[in-house]
C-alpha cells in the first residue's frame, strides 16, 4: 500500500526539482552572461540541456566520477600489494604524464 503511494508522489516530485534546477539556470544564464560576456539568452529546454551536459562531464548526485565506486580504495589495495620496485616504475610513469609525482604520506603507504 505504502509503495504504491510512492509511486505516485516520487516520479511528480522528481519532474518538479528538475524543473525547478531548470529554471534557476536559465535565470542565472540570462541574468549573468548577457551583462559579462554579452552572449545571448537561453531558453527553457538550452537550459535543461546545459544541466544534462554537465551532467555528463562533470558527474554529480550519486557519488560517481574518478572518486566514487570504490576508486580510491582499490588503488589503495593495489599500492600496499606493490613492490618497491613497482612502486617506482608507477612513480615514473605519472612523472612522464604529470610531471611529478610526490612521495605518499599518512603513514599507510598509500598514495595521497
Amino acid at each position: 500500500m505504502i509503495k504504491k503511494k510512492w509511486f505516485f508522489i516520487v516520479p511528480p516530485l522528481i519532474v518538479l526539482f528538475i524543473a525547478i534546477g531548470t529554471e534557476v539556470v536559465m535565470h542565472l544564464w540570462n541574468w549573468l552572461t548577457p551583462a559579462l560576456f554579452g552572449w545571448r539568452l537561453i531558453s527553457f529546454w538550452q537550459a535543461l540541456g546545459l544541466l544534462v551536459l554537465c551532467r555528463i562531464l562533470f558527474g554529480g548526485h550519486g557519488g560517481h566520477g574518478f572518486g566514487g565506486h570504490g576508486f580510491r580504495r582499490r588503488m589503495h589495495e593495489r599500492w600496499d600489494k606493490m613492490t618497491p620496485e613497482e612502486r617506482e616504475k608507477f612513480r615514473q610513469s605519472w612523472r612522464g604524464r604529470c610531471g611529478g609525482f610526490e612521495e605518499p604520506t599518512g603513514g599507510t603507504g598509500a598514495p595521497v
